[in-house]
């Protein structure tokens, strides 16, 4: 299995970038929703017993369930009877944000990273279309995506022969809307075999290279080589004039 990711430009109609922006709106409601709700449970668990606080103290339940990922997918689904916006976005989407805050904070168990934040319209950027379903995904410079229909977008490369488009991330940027396809392909890739005579390379500051069979490269020295030509351009730079 190879696995590869393009990046592209896209050219979303009016009617696309508002879907897109629509979604993004939903995506960081659920993300600063389900992040609320961790919090509160986390903190929950650190109140007294024997005291309270005057102005406001949690009240979440002492059986509740810690809200994992699949807790909050079961809070999502039910939510959208209550909140129709959710209805309105794929559901997909949503739920790649639930396993993105899952995920957030596993590394800050294991990785040492900090607490997720909230995110504000800023700061939430992308969302993904996990799946694609079947069917033509695409036609010339265009693909298929959920909600979006057919978007194009700038094809500066082509896609290799034999793969498959698995799914799909929109990206705001600064400079417009990209498309990260996810692309898939069955052939095998062989191992790479032993050579028989393996050599270890230590790169340093003084020595460039150093091998292992003993070999010592010098590290190059190129403003040295290159100072006399610098200043004989330097000075020819000074007597020209613009334009």
């Amino acid at each position: 299995m190879l696995n590869l990711t393009f990046e592209y430009k896209a050219n979303p109609t009016p009617e696309q970038v508002q879907m897109i922006e629509h979604t993004l709106t939903v995506c960081r409601k659920v993300w600063n929703f389900a992040l609320r709700e961790r919090k509160d449970w986390i903190n929950s668990r650190k109140c007294q017993i024997n005291a309270c606080s005057l102005e406001s103290e949690y009240i979440t339940p002492a059986d509740a369930p810690y809200p994992n990922y699949a807790q909050q997918c079961r809070t999502l689904t039910i939510a959208k009877t209550e909140f129709p916006e959710l209805a309105t976005v794929n559901a997909q989407a949503l739920q790649q944000v639930l396993k993105r805050l899952e995920a957030a904070v596993v590394d800050m168990k294991r990785k040492g990273m900090g607490f997720p934040r909230f995110k504000n319209r800023y700061r939430m950027r992308s969302f993904v279309y996990p799946q694609l379903g079947r069917g033509q995904l695409l036609r010339g410079n265009q693909v298929k995506l959920p909600q979006l229909g057919w978007l194009t977008y700038v094809k500066s490369r082509e896609i290799p022969d034999g793969f498959v488009v698995k799914q799909a991330r929109i990206i705001r940027k600064a400079s417009g809307y990209f498309v990260q396809l996810s692309l898939s392909s069955d052939v095998s890739v062989p191992d790479v075999m032993p050579s028989g005579h393996p050599v270890g390379i230590d790169l340093g500051l003084d020595k460039f290279v150093a091998t292992s069979d003993g070999l010592v490269v010098d590290r190059p020295r190129f403003l040295n080589s290159l100072h006399r030509k610098l200043k004989l351009l330097q000075r020819r730079l000074k007597h020209k004039k613009k334009g």
